[in-house]
């Protein structure tokens, strides 16, 4: 497999890592601390997507939250990036009652704690299903100085699904089983149910998760939770995203935040790898880094 490679804005001269733990017990997971060599007047907590993902968001031979984490470190700012507890523990998906809430919000709050001990503004940064779980932190709690939000969802998931399924049959067909759509439109169709439940067998909903954590998905809007908040925030979209996409989701953004920065990069997919034409699946198999254009965004924002 192709090695990960140092971005081109990153200098790891600029800043050193150091190995954090965060929560406790069985629930604990590891981290990284990237600090600048310089004082940090501001720092970021980063959150990957759906999935049981690493500290770095490790998709092929491509880790874009490693990209962002050394770019922002190597401009002095303080970055606080931690595995995922559905990645240390895969098993808690199949506890009872386990909830996007849980996979999230214990970490990311501890994340900010342990942050605020090297900067004097925390900013959180989430990109995909961390963009939209961003908004439930801040919530939760008031230190946090602002978001960021990548290519955050606001079209309910399990309809995202179905449309990115449908997608892929057309793009990348060999990728997608005949029927696949059919099965995801009935699964889609469970999670909108009045009947759906914490006993619903998960393997009648998308990806095989849960009803508890569907159910919790389901109640959570990230446009009206991040509307009450009084904190600045950037959404950061990219124009070749298919599976987040400008029609679907962007939008939701647009009318629900009338005082957020957003930004569209036209050349950027999900990972916010830029290229050109049609986004496919075949893309996040070629080693790549973040965009400069959303690196400096970001940094364009940030006090």
């Amino acid at each position: 497999m192709t090695e990960w490679t140092t971005p081109p804005y990153a200098d790891p001269s600029r800043f050193e890592e150091h190995n954090v733990t965060l929560g406790t017990g069985d629930r604990a997971v590891p981290g990284t601390l990237s600090l600048p060599r310089s004082t940090s007047r501001v720092g970021v907590v980063l959150l990957s997507g759906s999935g049981p993902f690493d500290r770095d968001e490790t998709s092929g031979p491509n880790k874009p939250l490693k990209d962002l984490a050394w770019g922002l470190a190597s401009a002095g700012i303080a970055v606080l990036r931690f595995d995922k507890i559905t990645h240390t523990r895969p098993d808690v998906m199949n506890e009872p009652g386990f909830t996007p809430y849980d996979e999230y919000m214990p970490h990311a709050i501890a994340a900010v704690q342990v942050l605020r001990e090297h900067a004097n503004e925390v900013f959180v940064v989430g990109h995909s299903m961390g963009g939209k779980a961003a908004p439930r932190i801040a919530s939760e709690d008031p230190s946090i100085a602002g978001l960021v939000i990548m290519a955050g969802d606001t079209q309910p998931m399990q309809e995202a699904a179905v449309r990115v399924m449908r997608y892929l049959a057309t793009t990348n067909p060999e990728a997608i089983p005949p029927g696949t759509v059919e099965l995801f439109q009935r699964q889609a169709a469970a999670v909108a149910s009045p009947d759906l439940s914490a006993e619903t067998p998960a393997s009648d909903l998308p990806f095989g998760m849960p009803g508890a954590y569907w159910l919790d998905l389901r109640d959570y809007d990230p446009v009206v939770t991040a509307a009450k908040l009084d904190i600045p925030i950037l959404v950061l979209q990219g124009g070749r995203d298919y599976q987040v996409t400008v029609a679907d989701d962007l939008p939701g953004w647009r009318q629900g935040l009338a005082d957020a920065t957003i930004k569209v990069i036209d050349a950027d997919n999900h990972l916010f790898f830029p290229g050109t034409g049609p986004s496919t699946l075949n893309d996040y198999a070629a080693a790549q880094h973040v965009d400069p254009a959303a690196l400096a965004a970001i940094l364009d924002w940030l006090p």
